[in-house]
C-alpha cells in the first residue's frame, strides 16, 4: 500500500471517529450543533488526531482510549479556524474550499460555535474515563496536556501575540513565539497525549514533544511559502491573506529559499530525534516528510 493509500484509509477512520462524537442535531439549540458539524466535517488533512493516533501505536497503545482524545483535540482546531477566519480576525470567507462558517450561519453563530466546539472537546474527552477507568491517571494527565496546550501558555498564547503584532514589523524572536504556539502547540499536544496514553515514558514523551515542536515550525513556515506560491484552488483558501492582512511571516523575514531551507533543517531534525527513539512507525515518518513538503 502506498503512503497516499494508507494516509487516505486512516483519514477515513478519523472520519468516521469525528461523526461518532459528535452532538446530536436537535432541542432549540440545534443551529449550532447543525454549525458545529457544518465546521467540523468540512475536510482537511487531520493531522493532528492522525498524529496523535501514530505516537499511541509507536508505544505500543491499544484499543479506543485514544478515540475521544482524537475528536477533541480537532474539535479544537477546527474552533481555532472558526474563530479565526472571523471579520474581527483574518476575515476569511472561504476555508478548506468552501465558505466559512460566519458566512454561513452569520457572525454570532459562528463566534458561538467557536465556542461550544472548544466546550465540547473536553466533554467529548472526558468520554475516556467511561472507557477505561482503570487508567485515570493517564486520562487525567492527557486532560492536563490538552487544556494547557490550547490555552494562554499554547495557542491562545500565540494568537494573542499574532493579533497583536499584525500590522507591526516584528523579529524573528517573536515570530519563533508565535509559529511555537500558535501552531506548534496543538501539534505538540497531539503526540504527547498519544504517548502517555500508551505508557510512554517521561523522556520519550519529552522526546515527543520536541519533535512535534519541529514539525509545527516547519508545518508554518511552509504555510507561508504556500501563501505566497500557491493558488486559492490548491489551497481551498484565499492566497495573499498574510499580504493583505500586514502579517511579518518568515517569507517576508527571509525571502522564499532560506525559508525553504529553514523546512529542510527542521524536518531532518525531528526525523533525526524520531529515529534515536528506537522504534518503528515508518508511516509516522513519511507523514512528517510529507506534511512540510505538501503543496496544500
Amino acid at each position: 500500500m502506498s503512503f497516499k493509500e494508507e494516509y487516505e484509509k486512516k483519514v477515513e477512520l478519523i472520519e468516521e471517529i469525528l461523526k461518532k462524537y459528535l452532538p446530536v442535531q436537535e432541542g432549540y439549540q440545534k443551529i449550532i450543533t447543525e454549525a458545529m458539524a457544518y465546521s467540523l466535517m468540512a475536510g482537511g488533512k487531520r493531522l493532528r488526531p492522525m498524529l496523535m493516533k501514530e505516537s499511541f501505536d509507536l508505544f505500543g497503545g491499544e484499543g479506543d482510549l485514544i478515540d475521544p482524545f482524537m475528536a477533541a483535540i480537532e474539535m479544537i482546531h477546527t474552533y481555532s479556524l472558526v474563530h479565526d477566519d472571523l471579520p474581527a480576525m483574518d476575515n476569511d470567507d472561504y476555508r478548506r474550499g468552501r465558505k466559512t462558517t460566519h458566512v454561513v450561519y452569520g457572525e454570532d453563530m459562528g463566534i458561538l460555535a467557536g465556542d461550544a466546539l472548544l466546550n465540547y472537546a473536553f466533554e467529548t474527552a472526558c468520554v475516556a474515563f467511561d472507557l477505561e477507568p482503570e487508567k485515570s491517571t493517564r486520562i487525567g494527565r492527557a486532560m492536563k496536556i490538552l487544556a494547557e496546550k490550547a490555552g494562554i501558555h499554547g495557542m491562545i498564547g500565540g494568537q494573542v501575540v499574532d493579533v497583536k503584532e499584525s500590522g507591526h514589523r516584528i523579529s524573528e524572536d517573536v515570530l519563533d513565539f508565535i509559529y511555537r504556539l500558535k501552531t506548534g502547540a496543538l501539534i505538540e499536544s497531539s503526540v504527547m497525549i498519544g504517548a502517555v496514553l500508551a505508557g510512554a515514558s517521561e523522556e520519550e514523551i519529552s522526546v515527543m514533544e520536541s519533535i512535534a515542536g519541529k514539525v509545527g515550525m516547519a508545518f508554518q513556515i511552509q504555510d507561508d511559502i504556500l501563501d505566497i506560491t500557491s493558488t486559492t484552488e490548491m489551497l481551498g483558501k484565499p492566497v495573499h491573506s498574510d499580504e493583505k492582512n500586514e502579517k511579518t511571516t518568515y517569507v517576508t523575514l527571509k525571502g522564499i529559499e532560506e525559508s525553504r531551507k529553514d523546512v529542510e533543517r527542521l524536518t531532518a531534525e525531528a526525523v533525526g530525534e524520531l529515529d534515536g527513539l528506537g522504534r518503528e512507525n515508518e508511516f509516522l515518518k513519511d507523514l512528517i516528510k510529507w506534511l512540510v513538503y505538501r503543496e496544500k
